[in-house]
């Protein structure tokens, strides 16, 4: 969890039960109950999913109430666990991925999740299969017209809060507002209503890495059993809803889902990472009109005045046939200004550094320069956007590198005149890869990529409530 986002949690005397102890089953018992769940996954025609902070605890976001959680360290003084990633930067885990799968094959129907890292839509899941009942902490979304903007930077309030944008509806331009709740918050209609529904029609839900303390999130999974269904919880620590279980599994998340994949013969599929980020070049006569002003910037699609959260630095260079003194912009807002004549044709070089936490290290850019007076007032070329974003994931998985780029949107204003370009790159991916042995000693080993633990509590109608 972004302790950002614990840090802006208004102060509240009680959490909860917190540094609770974890517990492990033996390996022969995890495999069986395993088993278990993967025939039950198999046979459910409404598979439920409830997800708490356990399943992203093998993306680097530490937990509140494990051993080691924010909310216990705080309480025993002690300095806060140090993520090991850019919240921003957070990758879905082996979990999230497997449940994209579960949903693309039609087993899956509704996510449930009462984490507000926003990883479950970065790994596919649909937004209309999605209830983030506490919010997202790279959500915004309009109170008048109800639009959603999904950022790559972590949204600066909590609480509802009105931020520093607008609605980019020519027809609302209402200030936006934050979606992550905080104590007071009531959960929004919006995620609960779903979530309930989805419950009751539930013949399966099953609970991972959550310590079930929230409410009134908690009791959404007791809910299935009135028309039937069942209740499978796996978390490290006991939680108060294990005796209304069906199955109780004591085990990392990320290694009971893998071992539910594998017996059910499915692929974990690989996740990759695109951002984007838009190159403006803006030109204009001077007053003599003898030359070009030019001013090329680097920015966020999310508006200019937003940060580049993934780029550390812009490289700028030029053709031969200039002599342009090369600059390196190694502070947002990435600008540079430069004079021409009207009749000089060159290339720009662009060298994008990416930050911390991108598993590439740059991407290189060539923008053509050529001075030309448009008779369109507006154009704007067609592109596929989604075509070009699927052919970028698949080059990535082929190659398995990163660092593609591609253009998904072109325009162009005449007076004064204007080219944008909105660049997406791949900027990480992760594959994963689980194989099942047993050892001399009967234990099991697991070869992945990834692994994770734990979650929280709120009111629906008042304050969220920890469960003592």
């Amino acid at each position: 969890m972004s302790l950002g986002y614990a840090e802006k949690l208004s102060f509240i005397e009680d959490v909860g039960q917190v540094g609770m102890a974890e517990f492990f089953d033996p390996s022969h018992v995890l495999q069986c109950k395993i088993e278990e769940l993967a025939k039950m996954i198999q046979k459910s025609k409404h598979l439920v999913v409830f997800t708490g902070a356990g399943i992203s605890t093998s993306c680097g976001i530490p937990d509140f109430r494990g051993p080691k959680g924010i909310w216990t360290l705080q309480r025993e003084g002690k300095d806060l666990p140090k993520a090991s990633l850019p919240f921003h930067r957070a990758m879905p885990s082996m979990t999230h991925m497997a449940l994209v799968e579960l949903e693309r094959a039609g087993i899956l129907k509704f996510v449930i999740s009462q984490n507000v890292d926003g990883l479950h839509l970065r790994s596919g899941i649909p937004r209309e299969k999605l209830s983030e009942l506490h919010g997202d902490s790279f959500m915004e979304m309009c109170p008048s017209c109800g639009a959603e903007y999904l950022r790559d930077f972590e949204v600066e309030t909590i609480g509802l809060k009105e931020t520093s944008r607008k609605c980019s509806n020519a027809k609302c331009g209402a200030k936006l507002k934050d979606t992550v709740l905080d104590w007071e918050d009531a959960l929004p209609p919006k995620e609960i209503d779903p979530a309930e529904k989805h419950c009751k029609m539930a013949d399966l839900v099953l609970c991972l890495g959550t310590s079930l303390q929230i409410t009134p999130a908690c009791n959404l999974p007791l809910k299935c059993l009135r028309g039937g269904g069942k209740i499978v919880i796996v978390n490290l620590q006991k939680t108060p809803k294990d005796k209304k279980a069906d199955v109780v599994i004591h085990g990392f998340v990320d290694k009971v889902v893998a071992g539910v994949m594998e017996t059910l013969n499915m692929q974990i599929p690989p996740y990759v990472r695109i951002d984007l980020f838009q190159i403006i070049l803006n030109q204009s006569l001077s007053r003599d009109e003898r030359y070009i002003n030019w001013t090329l910037r680097v920015a966020s699609v999310h508006g200019l005045t937003s940060q580049l959260p993934f780029i550390e630095s812009v490289e700028v260079s030029f053709s031969d046939n200039h002599n342009f003194k090369d600059a390196v912009l190694d502070e947002q807002p990435f600008i540079i200004k430069r004079r021409t004549t009207e009749t000089e044709t060159f290339d720009i070089f662009l060298k994008i550094n990416y930050s911390e936490g991108c598993d590439c290290l740059s991407t290189k850019i060539t923008i053509p320069f050529k001075y030309e007076v448009s008779t369109e007032e507006h154009e704007e070329e067609t592109i596929d956007k989604e075509a070009v974003l699927q052919s970028l994931r698949e080059k990535a998985v082929e190659e398995s590198s990163c660092g593609q780029s591609g253009v998904v949107e072109r325009r162009f204003v005449s007076e004064p005149r204007s080219e944008t370009i909105v660049y997406a790159t791949v900027t990480n991916l992760r594959t994963f890869h689980c194989q099942q042995s047993v050892l001399a000693n009967g234990d099991l080993k697991w070869k992945m990529e990834g692994s994770g633990t734990t979650s929280r509590k709120r009111s629906r109608t008042g304050k969220r409530k920890p469960r003592a």
